[in-house]
């Protein structure tokens, strides 16, 4: 069973010739440097979704916070 599976891409001139030369610099398959390029993006891109969907709740969570706090005040006076 194969665990890997082929994907073309194609990028500008200088792209190329920057993956090219950071491939050779690590000493990696530029394969390998688009693998562990795209494992980043994904993460880097999920934290930033959870850190907004995090900063929503919050912004929710205080509003009603705030509305909670303004019943109490009602019923107490």
């Amino acid at each position: 069973m194969r665990t890997k599976r082929k994907l073309s891409v194609t990028v500008d001139e200088n792209i190329f010739q920057a993956v090219d030369k950071a491939a050779r610099a690590c000493n990696m398959a530029k394969s390998q440097l688009a693998q562990e390029a795209f494992r980043l993006w994904i993460t880097k891109r999920t934290q930033d979704l959870m850190a907004k969907g995090y900063e929503e709740m919050a912004k929710e969570d205080r509003e009603f916070a705030e509305l909670a706090i303004q019943a109490q005040r009602e019923i107490l006076q």
